[in-house]
């Protein structure tokens, strides 16, 4: 057991299919090699690399743009496949990070040895958000994915909730959790989402 990857090929091709989905525009395959590539960037940064790479293969598995619920469930599917895969400690925190997708805030330390965990989850979360940080066209291509996974809600409503949403990240102190994230996308996302507000408002 202790030598299986977490992920294996039939696991991945299991998965693409749900990331395959015709609803998906954005929270798709796309979305996650761009993350898997990111976690190969920061590599040597990670405390638990695979680790790291479940909870990437994982935090988007069930996307239903209605629902509240996709972050509990994608890592509620995640315990439930890497069942026998590994320790409960570590599926613990695989699931901790998937479910802090949800609101993009730290999940709080708990004991000794977390600081490890945490820095993966920050590294991980970052990576998530890395679109945010983009160039403007590869970003406003990202706001048109989400607008199209959300094509069910009316203009107005649309505008004002997006609004919303990326006025409280650019209301952080910091959008990115880590120094290396923050050098490299920060002042670009901030960028990006000022005028993605400006263009919501117009």
């Amino acid at each position: 057991m202790e030598n299986e990857p977490l992920i294996d090929e039939p696991l991945k091709r299991e998965l693409s299919v749900l990331y395959r989905a015709k609803d998906r525009h954005y929270h798709n395959l796309a979305h996650i090699e761009a993350m898997l590539a990111l976690a190969g960037d920061y590599r040597a940064s990670l405390n638990d690399a695979e680790a790291v790479e479940a909870a990437i293969w994982f935090h988007d598995a069930v996307y239903d743009s209605r629902a509240k619920d996709n972050e509990a469930r994608s890592a509620a599917l995640a315990e439930a496949k890497l069942a026998g895969r590994t320790d409960a400690e570590r599926m613990e925190r695989i699931a901790t990070m998937i479910s802090a997708t949800a609101t993009h805030e730290l999940p709080s330390l708990q004991g000794p040895g977390d600081g490890d965990f945490i820095r993966d989850a920050a590294l991980f979360l970052d990576m998530d958000l890395a679109i945010l940080g983009a160039a403007p066209d590869a970003f406003d291509a990202y706001e048109q994915a989400v607008r199209e996974e959300y094509g069910w809600v009316e203009e107005p409503m649309w505008r004002a909730g997006r609004g919303a949403v990326l006025k409280t990240f650019l209301a952080r102190p910091h959008i990115f959790h880590t120094e290396e994230f923050r050098r490299r996308f920060e002042p670009q996302a901030r960028q990006n989402m000022a005028r993605s507000i400006e263009a919501l408002e117009a």
